[in-house]
């Protein structure tokens, strides 16, 4: 059988930490037999591994000796590849402490004056080979393993390694080293990966204990110019990363939104490039959704709406009512009056008191109202504005099953709802508001 074990290349070195004082400490072991092991297995990747005696009768394993200032920057390049224990400093040892130099040498088999060959790599095609990102590292397998479990969530093709140091490390990759490193910084910001999150080579992962799958983080590539930013805001909202005003002005919430995008979709780490895939990925939703302009008579308000769901049913006063076609569980009511902010806190309170937005959440200031709620069958939303004498807005009912869906649909009116002509019910007498019983029947799911 074949085994590593330690031979002192240089003996002791005296007056090295006269010259060069600095060690960074890797790890301590108990037992001279541990420490032999440990030290041998760090000299595989380090060629300045040393081994110090140590209070207690432990042995500390080190690299160096080194000029403290060269101690500390190599320490911190070791920590941000991941290839030193997270606890590693840099220590300066007392005047005349003995340091003895270690290598990784075959161990006598038989004949203890006759050393063995040492063992040769695996196959080239049972090594990992490539760049990977190191999320988490813990001491216990249990935890993790609990931690990839809990990342598998968001990347499910995590992996794990057990370090040289015996550490287990929850890994992303293989990964192309330019993606890793230019998504890093995005992924990070984001908080979709721990803040200390590595990049890493798999020759110093150490062994995979359970293989992962490659990440689908594309190389940076050709750049391509920003859309229209109005248009790119249409798109952030849609995908839920935007809550501004559609101004087409590079604002704060803009810029944050298509750090989000980017994050989040992982197109492209270029913002035109990300951007243009999420109009297209807009346009082709709509497509499927069938998304139609209309253009109701009633209210004379104009928007995009989902209208292969919908079927009209009728107009009552202020409202106009569109309720499921074929069973979908969606229904729109569109309304429009004269009036001013009184008048649209009126209507949010009809649309509340008729169930349509169920115990809501409201964002109310001048001009302006936003309802949001739900029940267990259908999520309800309304908006109104209150717009060249007029208060006007939508509620759009949707099943609770497609929450996703409801808030695309909704930064689609919201986006596109104006006034295309006068409505059909100006100057009517006033009439009974709708029977509550019936409009709920007709208009909710």
């Amino acid at each position: 059988m074949r085994r590593l074990a330690v031979m002192v290349l240089a003996g002791m070195l005296p007056g090295a930490a006269m010259a060069q004082e600095a060690l960074i400490r890797l790890e301590a072991k108990r037992s001279p037999e541990a420490a032999a092991e440990a030290a041998a297995g760090w000299a595989r990747q380090f060629d300045d591994v040393v081994t110090l005696p140590l209070p207690g009768g432990w042995t500390g394993i080190a690299i160096g000796p080194l000029d403290r200032e060269a101690a500390e920057e190599r320490l911190s390049q070791l920590k941000r590849r991941g290839l030193v224990p997270g606890d590693s400093f840099v220590s300066v040892p007392p005047a005349g402490m003995p340091l003895a130099r270690t290598g990784a040498a075959p161990e006598p088999a038989g004949d203890e004056d006759q050393a063995a060959p040492v063992a040769g790599p695996a196959p080239a095609e049972d090594v990992p080979v490539g760049t990977y990102l190191r999320l988490e590292a813990h001491q216990a397998e249990t935890e993790a393993r609990a931690a990839l479990d809990r990342l598998r969530a968001e990347f499910p093709g995590a992996g794990l390694w057990q370090l040289p140091d015996g550490w287990f490390a929850v890994t992303l990759g293989p990964v192309d080293d330019g993606a890793a490193r230019a998504w890093l910084p995005i992924l990070t910001e984001a908080q979709e990966v721990p803040a200390d999150t590595l990049i890493a080579d798999a020759a110093d992962l150490g062994r995979m204990v359970e293989k992962g799958k490659a990440p689908d983080l594309p190389a940076p590539g050709e750049t391509r110019p920003l859309p229209p930013l109005d248009e790119a805001q249409r798109a952030l909202r849609w995908a839920g990363h935007y809550g501004g005003d559609i101004d087409g002005k590079d604002g704060p919430m803009t810029r944050a939104a298509i750090q989000a995008e980017i994050a989040g979709s992982r197109a492209s780490t270029d913002p035109g490039t990300a951007l243009q895939a999420l109009i297209e990925r807009r346009a082709a939703w709509r497509a499927e959704m069938g998304l139609e302009r209309l253009e109701d008579e009633a209210t004379g308000l104009s928007l995009i709406a989902p209208m292969q769901a919908l079927e009209f049913d009728r107009a009552e006063r202020a409202l106009s009512i569109y309720g499921p076609q074929d069973g979908s569980g969606a229904a729109l009511i569109l309304f429009s009056q004269p009036g001013g902010q009184q008048e649209l806190l009126d209507l949010a309170g009809l649309v509340t008191a008729l169930g349509w937005v169920p115990r809501p959440e409201r964002e109310v200031r001048q001009g302006y109202v936003r309802l949001q709620g739900s029940n267990g069958d259908h999520l309800g939303s309304a908006e109104g504005w209150v717009r060249d004498g007029r208060a006007e807005g939508y509620v759009l009912i949707w099943p609770a099953s497609d929450a996703e869906g409801r808030t695309r649909i909704l930064a689609e009116i919201s986006d596109s709802l104006s006034r295309h002509a006068p409505g059909q019910n100006e100057g009517q007498p006033d009439s009974a508001l709708p029977d509550g019983e019936t409009a709920v029947t007709k208009a909710a799911p």
